[in-house]
């Protein structure tokens, strides 16, 4: 099932019924078939509904009970940082479901205008800033009759619904507390709403998240346990992987194995590894100098590689002993990316260089993401199109995962801990200084410039206000310059509240260094952007101007936080580029 511009289509996978459009009464959203394949159940109006997959006229199993009340929809902070991006979960026999119930009464208001239709009404958010309230939200159990239990845990110590949904020993929660240093693991009682403690993780800066963990199998619960400097996959307490390879995510879990993406000693490389739950070694079932992703069920795994050595992904479906390739038809990239990867510094920073044609010294570009939660640099060829763009333009383009980047373990993802400024911009300058000692003459020192969008935004914004020493130019793209507007669950997760932590803010902020710009600065931001909104933007401007300091801002009519519009997209690039010219190559 899936949801076609607002209609419900279904497609029958046994070719008994030919795809087809079943009539509703309202705009369909996130529809899931029951696991019988007997019914769909989807999001309408505020409210969870069900109907038949042959259809027919549908059910409603809940109504919202406030006007700002939701049933079966992930909550702003669980679909954005979270990655839990589900509200509702069928039982096995598709009989009932579990569906989250989300009150955002509480939880601010805040507009986004769109000053190019002046008479259209602003787009009410409900938008949870760090140190405010959060949405309520709940469980229960729903029968296709409407009748509902309620599932009961302390949400004042645990607010946060991290996982949930059905496996064979019934229902099973994992609830966090609003400072994230513990995540309760619980198991409820389908027909009571009762519920019980099965594990505690916790850590004195926070528990991550890890994608399909924890998770009751057969033989326990699979949870992630960090030891020894290493993410790893453990059964009741007892590790599985061991040290050295950091579990990213699990994929799949059979009667005696786990599959898991998981990176060894090269953060930069993803592979899949099958995990013996008995305890032995683990065995990769990917080449491991490239990236992977798998998914498995049903006895079928799919598995999708890309490398440095070819465009695109290769992917393969293992069934019944077998191996199909799956053709592909994608046309081959305009960009042909030419990245050199390696290791800067006395930190070891990972970092890729892409170089344009001809001798050196060429003007210097960085091309960071450089925050938590996200990787640059991978041995993946799709990953550097834009990058070798800029290269192909005359730049020599360096990207950098810092401090706080995922794959290198534990210590390396919380050195950020109370400080999203000072270690990220160090490692750019690290890795900079060191690419130049390891290339003499070929980058040129005095025109260096950056890039980045969202953190990599704040990161760019962040390099020309505190260090124009080694910056002389910045494009900053949907940057956060004020951490008191960013989310709850991102931003308190290393920053605390700003109550509680004002010098972890003030120190992580931008819009005090206001004064101190002296380097060429474009900012762009799109003006319906709901997730770094462009109050960030317009802050910074202000301040700027307050204190005298040229820099230039370019809206962004009608863009949300990432711009899909193809040609948008396209002649954004190329004002960047233009920008860069003028500062660097001039």
């Amino acid at each position: 099932a899936c949801a076609l511009g607002g209609r419900l289509g279904v497609a029958d996978l046994t070719g008994a019924q030919p795809t087809r459009t079943l009539d509703l009464p309202h705009t369909c959203l996130v529809p899931r078939p029951d696991p019988t394949g007997r019914r769909i159940a989807y999001v309408a109006d505020g409210g969870l509904h069900v109907v038949a997959a042959a259809g027919g006229t549908p059910g409603t199993l809940t109504t919202p009970d406030g006007p700002d009340v939701g049933w079966g929809v992930a909550e702003f902070i669980a679909a954005e940082e979270m990655g839990r991006s589900r509200g509702f979960w069928w039982a096995p026999d598709g009989e009932r479901l579990l569906a989250a119930r989300v009150d955002t009464t509480a939880v601010a208001r805040w507009y986004v205008t769109d000053p190019a239709q002046p008479a259209q009404p602003p787009v009410v958010l409900r938008y949870p800033a760090a140190g405010t309230a959060n949405a309520d939200v709940t469980l229960a159990v729903v029968r296709l009759d409407g009748g509902r239990v309620a599932l009961a845990w302390d949400r004042e110590a645990y607010p946060y619904l991290a996982r949930a949904g059905w496996d064979e020993a019934g229902l099973m929660l994992a609830v966090q507390s609003r400072d994230q240093t513990t995540l309760r693991v619980l198991g409820a009682d389908p027909d009571t709403g009762a519920t019980t403690h099965l594990r505690d993780l916790t850590d004195p800066h926070w528990v991550e998240l890890v994608p399909g963990l924890p998770r009751r199998c057969a033989a326990g619960l699979l949870h992630s346990s960090d030891e020894a400097d290493t993410r790893r996959l453990a059964l009741d307490g007892r590790p599985l992987t061991p040290a050295g390879l950091q579990v990213r995510a699990l994929v799949a879990v059979s009667d005696d194995a786990a599959i898991v993406s998981a990176s060894g000693d090269d953060p930069t490389a993803v592979a899949t590894w099958r995990v013996p739950l008995s305890g032995g070694t683990p065995e990769s079932l990917t080449p491991t100098d490239g990236v992977s992703w798998a998914n498995a069920a049903g006895g079928t795994t799919l598995v999708s590689h890309r490398s440095l050595a070819h465009d695109g992904a290769r992917v393969a479906v293992y069934c019944d002993g077998l191996e199909v390739e799956v053709p592909q038809h994608a046309e081959p990239p305009p960009v042909q990316a030419r990245p050199e990867l390696t290791v800067l510094g006395p930190r070891r920073l990972r970092s890729a260089l892409l170089l344009p044609d001809g001798h050196g010294p060429f003007p210097v570009l960085l091309d960071p993401y450089g925050g938590p939660h996200a990787q640059r640099v991978q041995r993946s060829r799709d990953a550097f199109a834009v990058s070798q763009w800029f290269a192909d333009a005359g730049f020599a383009v360096l990207v950098t995962d810092g401090r706080g980047s995922p794959g290198r373990g534990p210590a390396w993802e919380r050195a950020v801990a109370g400080d999203l400024a000072t270690p990220v911009l160090e490692d750019q300058v690290e890795a900079l200084h060191a690419a130049a000692r390891d290339r003499p003459g070929l980058l040129d020192l005095d025109r260096v410039g950056i890039r980045g969008w969202s953190f990599g935004g704040f990161l760019a914004a962040l390099a020309v206000l505190r260090r124009p020493d080694v910056f002389h130019a910045a494009v900053a793209g949907a940057p956060v310059t004020d951490w008191r507007l960013y989310d709850t669950h991102y931003t308190e997760r290393y920053l605390g509240t700003p109550d509680e932590h004002p010098e972890a803010y003030a120190v992580s902020s931008l819009v005090a260094d206001a004064a101190n710009l002296t380097r060429p600065l474009l900012l762009i931001h799109g003006l319906a952007d709901d997730n770094v909104v462009a109050a960030h933007t317009l802050r910074l401007s202000g301040a700027l101007l307050a204190a005298g300091r040229d820099h230039q801002v370019l809206p962004l009519v009608g863009v949300t936080h990432i711009t899909p519009q193809e040609q948008v997209a396209e002649h954004l690039l190329r004002r960047q580029l233009s920008f860069l010219r003028a500062h660097l190559q001039g």
